[in-house]
């Protein structure tokens, strides 16, 4: 069959009419990935009354602790309500299943042990002390009954699993406490099983940079994510399962336009952890409140 040779004309307008779909192909994935982004990224805001707390005073990071008061015990929660501070802590669970208020994975850290909490059981912790304190170890229980409503808690809940299990047993825990308080987790899916299991308790977003240093794998025993992993994350791409009442985001890796973008999705935005009068000056006008340690 003969072929038909187009004309110069009817090439020009092939060359064009492919390149208009090109561009229009373009356009529609960049709009649809832009509606797509902003779907996963979406909190969910509530009342400013149910909010105002996680936005008036700066919130002590592990309480007040300094060299004689280590984090994360009843003297550096006491030193907290004694100034008036919301409590920001951290509960991990034992081998027997026993909530404990404490930060790290590892013991080495703070205690000099090669060991996990995790691996490690309520009976086995208790019996450390601190160096150069008495001070222990606390079960979570008992920092409820130790600040008793007095300072709000911001509740850190250190699961890098499924949801479910341990997220029960901190709200079982919460549930006859009177006090106001927030959960909050890196992980979307422990904010998830509150979303779905308790969706009147506040629930917030935790990220930032997963930029973790050889130190903090070696004696706290942080996970360092692969970049699969650490991208969704630190965009918070994962939103769609958390639906945060709000975002608290690391100060130190992040910039101006990071906070405006998080600013956008439309809930309080609280910065962490401002350690030095540096940081302060770099997130005081870019957050709605800061996580501060003594400084």
């Amino acid at each position: 069959m003969a072929m038909v040779q187009k004309t110069e004309t009817e090439k020009k307008i092939w060359i064009v009419g492919r390149r208009v779909l090109t561009v229009l192909i373009l356009i529609a994935l960049i709009t649809g990935g832009h509606i797509l982004i902003n779907f996963a990224r979406k909190a969910e805001p509530v009342s400013g009354d149910r909010t105002a707390w996680l936005t008036t005073t700066w919130i002590a990071h592990r309480g007040v602790h300094n060299d004689q008061i280590p984090e994360n015990t009843i003297a550096a929660f006491n030193a907290a309500i004694e100034k008036g501070r919301p409590i920001e802590l951290d509960v991990s669970m034992t081998r027997d299943k026993q909530l404990v208020v404490f930060h790290d994975k590892k013991l080495k850290r703070l205690f000099g042990l090669d060991a996990y909490v995790k691996d490690m059981t309520y009976e086995q912790l208790a019996g450390l002390e601190f160096p150069d304190s008495t001070e222990r170890i606390p079960l979570f229980g008992q920092i409820l009954t130790v600040v008793d409503g007095r300072v709000p808690l911001l509740i850190e809940i250190k699961n890098e699993g499924e949801g479910g299990e341990m997220e029960q047993r901190v709200y079982e825990e919460l549930k006859a406490y009177q006090g106001p308080y927030a959960i909050q987790s890196f992980n979307p899916y422990s904010l998830k099983w509150f979303r779905e299991h308790a969706p009147h308790v506040l629930r917030g977003q935790l990220s930032g940079s997963f930029i973790v240093s050889d130190y903090e794998v070696e004696y706290a025993g942080t996970t360092r994510l692969p970049w699969y992993k650490r991208i969704p994350l630190s965009h918070l791409l994962l939103n769609f399962e958390s639906r945060p009442h709000f975002i608290a985001y690391e100060v130190e890796y992040a910039d101006e336009k990071t906070f405006q973008e998080l600013k956008k999705l439309g809930v309080p935005v609280l910065g962490w952890t401002i350690k030095d009068q540096a940081m302060y000056q770099k997130a005081k006008d870019q957050c709605d409140n800061l996580i501060v340690d003594p400084f």
